[in-house]
């Protein structure tokens, strides 16, 4: 059984990792959060020493790694906001833990060497959260892609669409600075799925980048994507708005819909079955969508919308 330690308790990914550790059968013996809305603690760890203060968790975490190996812990789980997630990781490696982030690992890519030298220096893994690689429906579809050798490029169409309140542009997800954007922040997901299962990137236009909406075209070695995101509620579809539904997620290809809607209770135990296993994905696997998306993010928008996602509007 591995000891494991939290950061970001509070956020909204958090219970999906306090759920993981619980059911591979480890403990969580220490948390952080600013913010002390942590009651969640209360259903999967109540004895885990919880702090408000991140120099008084470094200094547990370190405490307890000179008691010894039953009592040091092993994994830091890194849930807090995107900026902070170089700092905690280099926190974890300093206390001699694994650390396993989320995404995005971190926002500028040139602070992915320094990572490479740390982890090697500490002799622990950092781990990436990348679980819709182990979605069922989607590994499926990237042994047919692999086993498909035509050579032809796919037609693929990507649309996100999720309503955010006028909270989010107040909090650090609204800040692009502390977030990297919509394209970071959410987007982020979906280009390291379709690079996984389409190849790299060989090309790129952007039509829009704004706060609440993002769009684009992405050249892949096996895909032309194009790709539309959005937390404003008005791009919402008719039908969904009718359901009573908040969210529209689509990827079609060559026409086709890509069903993916369910099977995402357990991906996040799955990612942590693969980093007990020593097989999770590491630095260099989150690499190539960091720089895609700071190449989207550092793009100067198209002078045309030829070839648009069709919810652009010209």
């Amino acid at each position: 059984m591995a000891n494991f330690a939290l950061l970001g308790a509070a956020g909204y990914v958090a219970p999906k990792h306090l759920k993981a550790i619980r059911e591979t059968g480890n403990t969580l013996v220490a948390a952080a959060d600013p913010h002390d809305s942590v009651g969640i603690l209360d259903s999967y760890f109540p004895n885990a020493r919880f702090f408000t203060e991140i120099e008084r968790f470094d200094r547990h975490l370190e405490k307890l790694r000179r008691r010894g190996e039953d009592e040091q812990v092993h994994y830091v789980s890194v849930c807090s906001p995107n900026y902070l997630h170089d700092a905690h990781v280099r926190l974890a490696l300093r206390t001699g833990a694994h650390a396993i982030c989320e995404k995005p690992l971190v926002i500028s890519p040139w602070n992915l060497e320094p990572l490479e030298e740390l982890e090697a220096e500490s002799g622990r893994r950092v781990y990436v959260v990348l679980q819709l690689r182990d979605h069922a429906s989607i590994q499926a579809l990237r042994e047919r892609i692999l086993a498909d050798g035509s050579g032809r490029k796919a037609s693929v169409d990507l649309t996100y669409i999720t309503r955010r309140g006028a909270w989010y542009h107040r909090s650090w997800k609204g800040a692009p600075e502390k977030s990297g954007g919509l394209t970071m922040n959410i987007g982020i997901h979906f280009f390291d799925m379709l690079m996984w299962l389409f190849g790299e990137a060989t090309g790129l236009a952007v039509h829009v980048d704004r706060d609440d909406k993002a769009s684009g075209v992405l050249e892949l070695e096996h895909a032309t994507v194009r790709w539309f995101l959005s937390v404003d509620a008005n791009d919402l579809p008719t039908a969904a708005v009718e359901r009573g539904s908040h969210a529209y997620r689509s990827i079609t290809i060559d026409g086709e819909e890509l069903e993916f809607t369910g099977g995402f209770d357990d991906l996040h135990t799955r990612v942590y079955e693969s980093v007990l296993a020593g097989r999770g994905y590491g630095i260099r696997d989150a690499r190539p969508a960091i720089d895609l998306v700071h190449q989207i993010r550092t793009a100067e928008l198209a002078n045309t919308t030829l070839g648009a996602h069709p919810l652009v509007r010209g």
